[in-house]
């Protein structure tokens, strides 16, 4: 059987000599992000604005399809269903309702007749609640630490495994990806909750696994071309991955798309978000982590003072037999 391969053997891409211009493309995005940001705002779910949780008990596993529009056509805003422990129990999400508590209870009210009108009395209720302001907030907090506790650790990990230049350029390329990422949940106005969190974190594992394949094989050529320019060696580095870089893209994607098209209302979002977040993540390992390095000065080092390339030697052969 032939091997798959989209991109051809030996390619020569100039990727160095355009990489101002990518860099300049990024810029773009990014400003574009900050500023969608702060004007039109990101469009917060129930996790994030607050709301009514219902836990509800049937008898028999309910369509959730149905029971969503039953819920949605009331006129309460967003409604999310979820199953927990079984099939038979549903939790039941709706944003917080513009007024006073009263208003909650006229909502949380509308809902129990329409489960009423639609299970009879097979309907348990094992838990209804207001969610306020201040759980919210604790929730965005929440949020906002375990994304930067994740940056963080990237930073440090890249840190002890490579030189500096490597692991300040891959966080770069991190909080590139984290903000434009942002930048289209604003634009697109797709639902930010606690599943965009997770998938903004994913994300971030994601390209930090993609750059650090394109930073092995630089070390790797820093040690095989000690006389080769550094932006020709980092520009060969990125042509000898980029095979790899396209083929994980495009298997991940697959199952992506997968997710997106079959998955429901309920995962859409998380894989919308996971497929731009691919895609911009192969993006910037290629025209913004690596690129990002001759800003640093990162140069070609005496064997002698080559302490931070850490891990064993490799012969040509094997580097040759690795590509």
């Amino acid at each position: 059987m032939r091997k798959i391969k989209f991109i051809p053997e030996n390619t020569n891409f100039p990727f160095m000599k355009v990489r101002l211009m990518a860099l300049m493309l990024s810029a773009v995005l990014i400003l574009g992000s900050i500023g969608a940001f702060f004007t039109v705002g990101l469009n917060k779910g129930i996790d994030f604005e607050g709301g009514i949780l219902m836990e509800v008990g049937l008898e028999k596993a309910p369509d959730l399809s149905a029971m969503r529009s039953a819920l949605g056509n009331l006129g309460l805003g967003q409604v999310a269903l979820q199953t927990f422990g079984s099939d038979t129990d549903i939790l039941i999400r709706v944003q917080r309702q513009e007024g006073d508590a009263s208003a909650q209870e006229a909502a949380m009210d509308s809902i129990k007749a329409q489960l009423a009108a639609d299970y009879g009395e097979n309907v348990s209720y094992r838990r209804v609640e207001f969610v306020g302001p201040k759980v919210s907030s604790e929730l965005v907090i929440v949020a906002i630490e375990a994304v930067i506790a994740a940056v963080f650790a990237m930073l440090v990990y890249i840190w002890f495994r490579f030189e500096w230049q490597y692991s300040v350029a891959a966080i770069l390329a991190i909080v590139h990806d984290v903000i434009i990422t942002i930048g289209m949940f604003t634009i697109t106005g797709l639902e930010f909750n606690l599943s965009s969190i997770a998938a903004l974190l994913t994300i971030v594992g994601y390209s930090i696994n993609d750059t650090v394949v394109v930073y092995d094989r630089i070390r790797e050529n820093f040690r095989r071309f000690k006389k080769l320019e550094v932006s020709d060696l980092i520009n060969l580095s990125i042509n000898e991955t980029l095979s790899r870089t396209t083929m994980t893209s495009f298997t991940t994607l697959l199952a992506l798309g997968a997710l997106y098209i079959f998955g429901g209302e309920v995962i859409r979002g998380f894989a919308a978000a996971m497929i731009f977040g691919i895609l911009i993540g192969t993006y910037s390992s290629i025209f913004v982590a690596s690129p990002i390095l001759m800003f640093f000065g990162l140069k070609h080092q005496k064997e002698e003072e080559d302490g931070g390339f850490a891990g064993a030697e490799r012969t040509d052969a094997e580097i040759e037999e690795k590509n």
